[in-house]
């Protein structure tokens, strides 16, 4: 394997955004690895709710072609532990997270790589649009 790609992500209600970022994120390398988030991470560290277990996220994203290795993301702190773990040589994140995450590059040798979002779909907009049906 020459280029090994590392990305992240909560992928909850996986949506065709998501398909998008991670075939882009196949796109520049040889071998794709993704974090799913923790539900537990993703209510602690980025005030999300999740509604489809950290498991079962976890087996959607793993169940593409287009990735090759997926792994729980317990937190945010831990990107260098990640990609130093996965030797990956490019992190890819979203444009939404755009200089977020560039001092990654002072710990490790990774090239950041910063993609375009598919427009008009995010889960949070899909939330918002879905009717209160005896839940929460």
């Amino acid at each position: 394997m020459n280029n090994i790609v590392i990305t992240f992500g909560n992928f909850d209600l996986f949506h065709i955004g998501h398909l998008n970022i991670l075939k882009k994120a196949k796109s520049l390398g040889d071998y794709l690895v993704v974090g799913v988030s923790t539900d537990q991470m993703s209510f602690l560290e980025k005030n999300k709710k999740t509604y489809i277990h950290e498991n079962e996220r976890a087996k959607i994203v793993s169940s593409l072609k287009c990735v090759d290795e997926v792994f729980l993301e317990r937190s945010l702190e831990y990107k260098v532990k990640y990609i130093k773990k996965y030797q990956a040589n490019v992190l890819v994140m979203g444009n939404d997270w755009e200089n977020k995450f560039d001092w990654v590059k002072d710990y490790c040798d990774v090239e950041v790589v910063y993609l375009s979002r598919t427009p008009n779909v995010s889960t949070t907009s899909i939330k918002m649009k879905l009717p209160v049906l005896g839940g929460e």
